[in-house]
């Protein structure tokens, strides 16, 4: 079986996306797995299909999250445009949210080298949870669900809203748009006092200050 994450008093899981896919995680209380046959890492979602393939199920769907601190890596590759954001999530609560859910199971990323996995035979369980370790800054965390009798494209697992921390724009989104954003974000029910921020990891005054007053 994949290693479960531990959480902790100040563990976060991030997960990387655009504005409608927020608004309605936000909206609907929900978390939404989707096909991993879209997925731009062809190893990886092979794995998950051989998965599928040899249990004989009628659906595999994931969400992938991230167990790092904000960097330029993630934003880029998985919301590298103005309408991109960061769901912040607790990650305690989260897991408390999707314990018992049928079907779920949430695991840390195992990431193994070409040459060693050719010498360490991979149980079936771990198809879905291991990744070439060209991956490993992601310390990804995914979250599976797979059925042998329901077959669907999509799901929604409901989840609080005290999962969710914080949300983080893109630090592409024009600054005009920002104030229009968070109100909008802010007047779903639930989130009048949800904290809402816009990335400044290519753009910080405080950095600049530093070079300034030197």
């Amino acid at each position: 079986m994949p290693q479960s994450p531990k959480s902790g008093p100040r563990a976060y899981l991030r997960r990387y996306t655009h504005l409608p896919a927020a608004l309605h995680m936000l909206r609907n209380r929900s978390l939404t797995l989707l096909d991993p046959s879209t997925w731009d890492d062809s190893n990886d979602s092979f794995y998950v299909s051989e998965y599928k393939r040899r249990k004989a199920l009628k659906t595999t769907l994931a969400v992938c999250l991230s167990g790092a601190d904000e960097t330029y890596h993630h934003w880029k590759i998985f919301a590298g445009h103005a309408s991109g954001v960061c769901i912040r999530l607790r990650q305690g609560r989260l897991l408390k949210a999707l314990k018992g859910v049928p079907g779920v199971t949430v695991g840390m990323m195992d990431y193994r080298k070409v040459k060693g996995a050719r010498s360490i035979a991979l149980p079936l369980e771990e198809y879905p949870f291991v990744k070439r370790a060209a991956f490993i800054d992601e310390k990804e965390v995914r979250i599976l669900y797979e059925s042998a009798t329901k077959f669907c494209t999509s799901l929604d697992v409901p989840i609080p809203l005290e999962c969710i921390g914080r949300i983080t724009l893109s630090p592409w989104m024009p600054k005009g748009l920002i104030g229009a954003t968070k109100e909008l974000i802010q007047s779903i029910e639930g989130c009048s006092h949800l904290e809402v921020v816009r990335s400044t990891i290519i753009s910080n005054e405080e950095w600049k200050n530093i070079a300034r007053n030197a």
